[in-house]
């Protein structure tokens, strides 16, 4: 039977050659869209009363990811098929999905085509992306594209490595409930606290990691991330974002808007504004950086 690193490895493979097949989607949905369900059913139910109640409401949210998620990898592992157990981490990972989504952005804005590209990037952000012109594009797609590789490569395949595909699906899990209410806006910022402290702490060392390996695949970066990572809002995205601004000599960060309130933000970097060229060599980074990490899990495997 393989073993974890190698379990790993060759989800990591799969994931980037295939992904997850569109019409396997359309047919059945993602483990991510199944979690997603279960968090708002449990939120529409539980998200009520005084901001104590809300608070004990969310941490017992929280409870039952970590349960089913958990548990639902457990039973899974202990069937002990090694082929089911290496597809479905393959739905834990992003790889495939996230170099789609930032070349989905590059495309256009390489030629000229702000408006696409703007569409495009809306579809993997947040913030207001109707008035953002090509630096504003190429900034919020480079970001999203370094904290997505902690997010949803380093993060899930670490945790994989540290307890499996229960460990996969309990960081994924927490990982959407965050992405779902771990807001600080009236409906969520009760309910959604224990969720988001959680998503805190998984990935606290992943992004840390994740900016280790940005530097060292973009040959520097180093003081830059050290620098302005801990300016960041998040304790972890500032590591990757400070991390890939250094390597590629621009500044990232800065001010932003969502749903037209705007946001201040800290400056990451004390280059230039990116541009088209500087995201296709963000993502060029980036998929030597899953190359690295391919290396890490083949060299822990053949320790092993």
């Amino acid at each position: 039977m393989l073993g974890r690193e190698e379990q790993l490895l060759a989800a990591l493979i799969v994931e980037a050659a295939l992904g997850y097949p569109a019409a396997v989607y359309r047919r059945i949905g993602h483990p991510v869209t199944w979690i997603g369900a279960l968090i708002a059913a449990i939120e529409v139910r539980m998200n009520r009363g005084g901001w104590g109640a809300r608070r004990v409401s969310g941490c017992a949210l929280l409870a039952v990811l970590a349960l089913v998620a958990g548990g639902a990898g457990w039973a899974i592992e202990e069937i002990g098929w090694v082929a089911v157990i290496v597809l479905l981490a393959t739905t834990g990972l992003a790889q495939r999905s996230l170099y789609d989504h930032v070349a989905a952005v590059l495309g256009p804005l390489a030629a000229g085509d702000v408006v696409g590209a703007r569409g495009a990037l809306a579809m993997i952000v947040g913030r207001d992306t109707g008035a953002l012109d090509e630096a504003g594009i190429a900034t919020g797609t480079i970001e999203s594209l370094a904290e997505s590789f902690c997010d949803g490569v380093a993060a899930p395949a670490f945790w994989f490595a540290v307890a499996g595909l229960p460990g996969l699906a309990i960081c994924k899990a927490i990982n959407t409930a965050d992405s779902m209410v771990g807001h600080r806006d009236v409906r969520y910022a009760a309910f959604g606290g224990a969720c988001a402290r959680a998503d805190d702490v998984i990935n606290w060392l992943p992004a840390r990691l994740s900016g280790v390996m940005l530097c060292l695949v973009g040959g520097g970066g180093w003081r830059t991330m050290l620098r302005d990572a801990p300016a960041h809002a998040s304790p972890n995205g500032g590591w990757p974002e400070a991390a890939m601004a250094g390597a590629l000599g621009v500044r990232l960060g800065g001010p932003v808007s969502y749903d037209g309130e705007p946001a201040a933000r800290p400056w990451l970097g004390q280059g230039r504004a990116p541009d088209a060229r500087d995201l296709r060599r963000a993502l060029a980074m980036y998929l030597r950086a899953c190359l690295l990490l391919w290396g890490i899990v083949g060299v822990l495997a053949w320790l092993r």
